[in-house]
């Protein structure tokens, strides 16, 4: 429903605003009067989904729903326009729970504001009830919905804001009562007792179920849950761990079980843990178990010391084909060797690299851009930091090797109007950006521009460390802005290394 609604959220208030406002009526009260019916809307959206399941609506709404996202009536309930009295009137009277009463100076005491989670409990327990359809539930989940699981047949994919919910057996009621169940997300896991209690629920799923499997922010799984997943190693094809701790990272050779994997998202909470240096004999059983992958198409290493050391070897791993890859928190430097290997996968569609730019040798650049101009399937080539060391050859090399691109993201220094020739090449080009130090002119870009055509339809090109001695004027950019808005429907975005009329040490504290 949060997704799938033509009113949602008030992320969506410009679109809704443009679609519905009148041509010219940008004052700032009718703003606001624009913005109140759009809350008035999303609050009517809710309300009538709640009303169905008590069936006070013409149309029992509740049982169309497919996809249904509590986190979206948080934001109602907590947004600034939201009219409390207006939705809690009649029938949703009893979910107006408001938080402890206070008393102030000897006043009277007063109710506190809204407690918005547990009206969503409340609201949840309800509704839930009547959703058989319902296949993906997420948001804030803390009420009882394991005693409703047998309400929800079909569900297939849960995302919960804390792993605590899962804490008290929900695993047996989706066991018996969920067949489809598949994907969990979960945001964080605080809780000192977390790896062993989502090692229960994994352990109590129906075996080789599980498909997908993230964690999104900080928790304390570590190795139980690990071992746990490896009930799932013939079904399991996307995991993603991220923010995890060094017990946890030091575990991850226990996963070792689970090669059925298509997606493999990893992230080092702290990035000081260097596996090759202190912890050999787990840093080979993590390579043996990631070249024992061979489904594996796209992977993401972050914040791992010993990333390209890990990578290395599955890049030269035959069997294995990528589709896309993320290293970040790396020393260009010392990862020559990662670098080469690059050259290897040459299914390569999407790459990702961000890392230590500092201390390099020519040698070291020349190594990266021959193995880089060799992924000739490349559509997305991020590099950040390091690429600090590209000039003009180096970037034009790629241009005259990467046809394919759609987007490219780069660092550099000394970058100027002579690579606009080669870039113009890249004729399916949608997004530009140079984070590089440029010096470049209206005229070479307009040139640039010039020479695009269809496939470049869209393209958003961004100058964003633009030297100062190379500053473009108002006008200039005006110019860039709209020829590249006429020709292309594309957009243009700029910003100087430093401000030119800022002094060095202006703006420091005393």
């Amino acid at each position: 429903m949060h997704d799938l609604a033509p009113v949602t959220s008030g992320a969506n208030e410009e679109v809704e605003m443009s679609r519905h406002g009148k041509p010219g009526d940008t004052t700032f009260l009718a703003k606001i009067a624009q913005q109140e019916q759009i809350v008035r809307k999303w609050s009517m959206l809710w309300r009538s989904i709640i009303l169905s399941s008590f069936n006070k609506t013409v149309f029992p709404y509740c049982r169309y729903i497919r996809a249904l996202n509590f986190r979206d009536l948080r934001y109602l309930l907590e947004d600034s326009k939201f009219k409390g009295q207006d939705f809690f009137a009649e029938d949703l009277a009893r979910f107006n729970v408001a938080m402890d009463k206070r008393e102030r100076g000897g006043k009277p005491k007063v109710p506190r504001r809204l407690d918005v989670i547990s009206a969503i409990d409340a609201i949840g327990e309800v509704v839930t009830q009547q959703t058989p359809n319902l296949e993906d539930l997420s948001g804030h989940c803390g009420f009882n919905v394991y005693d409703g699981f047998c309400t929800l047949p079909r569900l297939q994919a849960m995302t919960l804001y804390e792993g605590a919910a899962l804490a008290e057996g929900a695993q047996s009621s989706i066991h018996v009562h969920c067949p489809y169940f598949k994907a969990l997300t979960i945001y964080e896991w605080r809780d000192d007792e977390a790896d062993h209690q989502l090692a229960m629920f994994l352990n109590g799923l129906r075996a080789n179920t599980l498909e997908s499997f993230e964690i999104i922010s900080f928790s304390n799984i570590g190795a139980e849950s690990f071992l746990a997943l490896n009930c799932h190693r013939e079904s399991l094809t996307e995991l993603k761990l991220s923010n995890l701790t060094t017990d946890s990272v030091v575990a991850l050779a226990m996963l070792k079980g689970c090669t059925a994997l298509k997606l493999l998202h990893l992230e080092d909470l702290l990035g000081i843990t260097d596996l090759e240096g202190t912890q050999n004999d787990i840093f080979l059983e993590l390579i043996s178990w990631l070249r024992d992958c061979k489904s594996l198409r796209e992977i993401s290493l972050k914040k791992f010391m010993s990333g390209p050391a890990i990578m290395t070897p599955l890049l030269l791993e035959s069997q294995i084909r990528l589709l896309k890859l993320t290293v970040e928190g790396y020393s260009m430097r010392d990862s020559r060797d990662f670098h080469r290997a690059l050259a290897h996968q040459e299914t390569l569609e999407g790459l990702w690299l961000k890392g230590d730019g500092e201390d390099v040798v020519r040698d070291d650049v020349d190594i990266f851009v021959d193995s880089l101009s060799k992924l000739n399937h490349l559509r997305e080539l991020s590099l950040g930091d390091v690429s600090d060391y590209f000039r003009d050859e180096h970037l034009c090399r790629l241009a005259r090797s990467l046809f394919e691109l759609e987007g490219f993201w780069t660092s550099g220094y000394g970058i100027t109007d002579a690579i606009w020739e080669d870039m113009s090449g890249l004729r399916k080009l949608r997004r530009l950006e140079f984070a590089a130090m440029t010096g470049f002119t209206v005229d070479g870009i307009l040139q640039f521009i010039s020479t695009l055509g269809q496939g470049n339809k869209g393209l958003v090109l961004a100058v964003m460390n633009a030297d100062v001695d190379s500053n473009l004027s108002d006008e200039e950019q005006a110019i860039i802005r709209e020829t590249l808005a006429t020709t292309l429907d594309g957009r243009w975005d700029f910003a100087l290394m430093r401000d030119p009329d800022m002094s060095e040490f202006e703006g420091e504290s005393d």
